[in-house]
């Protein structure tokens, strides 16, 4: 009799679970940006002279001004009339997409509501760098360069475990984590192998932005290629045609 209460019981909660995680989904909401400040910041060569990747940060929350600042720096509209973006993209494809991990959820940068659209509730930060040692997504691996088999292109060597510098000392979280995701279904002509190519071209414009607008306005970040592309593409439910490239870290320095 125990073991059937039991069985009923655990059947309950599986049936219940996709329930609950739509539930929290629904408990997030879109958070509407501020408008950009536009005049804020160093001037571009002063902000080229201290651009510098980072490994800590303080604990501090980013404020809504500064994330609502970042992302319109990052991929944002800048000619509303004809919809183009502060980064360039091949055959103005606009491919590359934000997504937003934060202490709450994922959200997805809508750059031209200027909002934050939920993707997924629950603290996801720490689930998307690659597991010591390496792991499938690399180059060549599952979500990887179309056309390449695995040993056409080395693996990235690990950092070490996520949390630890390549010294081994702890490594201080960001308050804050992109993705930049490229979907090579967005171009309009070309090879697999070339498109995906575009997308990593695309990926690094819109990646450098990010580093740019950090420097000029005291913030930190880097740029990581060592993440975990198999799970991310789970988390967010990507599809076939986008490919998770790039993660950074943002937040204040330490």
């Amino acid at each position: 009799m125990k073991t059937a209460v039991i069985k009923v019981s655990l059947l309950g909660t599986l049936l219940l679970l996709p329930v609950l995680s739509w539930a929290q989904t629904q408990d997030l909401k879109t958070i509407k940006l501020n408008e950009p400040n536009k005049k804020r910041g160093l001037p571009v060569m002063e902000a080229l002279s201290v651009r510098a990747s980072v490994r800590e940060w303080s604990d501090k929350e980013v404020s809504l001004q500064d994330l609502s600042d970042l992302l319109w720096a990052t991929n944002g509209i800048n000619r509303p009339e004809i919809k183009k973006r502060t980064a360039a993209s091949a055959q103005n494809a606009q491919d590359v997409d934000i997504y937003v991990f934060m202490k709450d959820g994922v959200y997805l940068y809508d750059a031209l509501g200027h909002a934050l659209v939920p993707v997924v509730a629950g603290d996801l930060r720490s689930q998307i760098m690659m597991a010591p040692g390496g792991g499938p997504g690399g180059p060549g691996g599952p979500g990887g360069a179309p056309g390449l088999k695995p040993e056409g292109a080395p693996m990235p060597k690990p950092e070490g475990p996520p949390g630890l510098k390549p010294g081994g000392g702890p490594q201080s979280p960001a308050p804050i984590q992109l993705i930049l995701v490229s979907d090579i279904g967005r171009f309009g002509g070309g090879t697999p192998e070339l498109k995906y190519e575009w997308g990593a071209i695309d990926t690094g414009i819109v990646s450098q932005n990010i580093a740019l607008f950090c420097a000029a306005t005291g913030m930190a970040t880097r740029p990581r290629a060592s993440i975990s592309k198999d799970k991310i593409k789970s988390l967010l439910k990507l599809k076939d045609t986008q490919h998770p490239f790039l993660n950074h870290p943002i937040g204040y320095p330490k």
